[in-house]
């Protein structure tokens, strides 16, 4: 299944070529889909737990997509149950005027993750070749060089001991009007809704054009792009929770052993 959704390196994917309903790699009924679930919830609870008591390396999950395409629930559903000691969720909103007088950079170091944490980046440092690019907030030459400067970031995380996952949730335009609907009559949820969902919603094109690009352009060996079709938010769930258990998997995680000395205590 994660196979078939990497962005391999090279600068040839489209994203209309995804169909955004797909279920691809999986053909099981709504039984085995929802025990699939309940076993991948617990081996990712165990693998975090090991991966926190390690306390040497770092995952960083990256979650981006149009508004109403799962960032939320994706965090809510596939991280159920883990130890919140070692799982962090930083949101990347507007940047504040603080922000804006440093680099682009500066307001996201500090939120990736430390020895044994799996950090998670609702929206990211992606917004600066994304909402920055459409909305023309910066030149084109300035948002251009981003690229480059992301792919540096990221492979000085990667360095540094980071694995990074980064997770594209493909709705279609047609879905997301059902959701800003939903979302705009339900009172647990109208909250939610902003005028600006609307302006994005007009520059469908334009957005779908700078993520094709910024997926071409930053799936890296170290740092690769994953496009979850997420009209089916049990699918993208199952998907990015398979991504990151695999992940975790590869990594083998081992808490440290105890001290020589707890080798003679006996409780009474």
């Amino acid at each position: 299944m994660i196979k078939q959704l990497r962005v391999e390196p090279g600068g040839k994917f489209r994203i209309a070529k995804v169909d955004a309903g797909s279920t691809a790699g999986w053909k099981g009924g709504k039984a085995k889909t929802i025990q699939r679930l309940q076993d991948l919830s617990e081996r990712l609870r165990a693998l975090q737990q090991r991966f926190w008591a390690e306390n040497r390396r770092k995952v960083l999950v990256v979650l981006q997509g149009m508004d109403t395409s799962g960032k939320d629930g994706t965090i809510s559903h596939v991280f159920l149950g883990v130890n919140p000691l070692g799982v962090k969720v930083a949101a990347f909103k507007a940047p504040s005027q603080e922000e804006l007088a440093h680099d682009f950079l500066w307001r996201v170091h500090p939120k990736v993750p430390a020895a044994g944490e799996i950090a998670i980046f609702n929206r990211s440092h992606y917004e600066a070749v994304l909402v920055e690019r459409v909305h023309e907030l910066v030149p084109r030459k300035v948002w251009k060089a981003r690229y480059a400067q992301i792919n540096d970031f990221e492979r000085l995380l990667a360095e540094t001991g980071t694995t990074v996952l980064k997770f594209f949730l493909h709705i279609d335009r047609d879905e997301q009007r059902k959701r800003l609907q939903e979302r705009l009559e339900d009172p647990e949820k109208s909250w939610k809704f902003r005028p600006d969902d609307l302006i994005d919603r007009k520059r469908w094109d334009d957005f779908m054009a700078a993520y094709e690009e910024a997926l071409n352009r930053t799936s890296t060996a170290f740092a690769p792009w994953y496009v979850v079709p997420a009209n089916k938010k049990w699918y993208r769930n199952l998907a990015i929770a398979t991504a990151l258990v695999h992940t975790l998997e590869a990594l083998d995680p081992h808490p440290p052993p105890p001290p020589k000395e707890l080798h003679d205590i006996r409780i009474e």
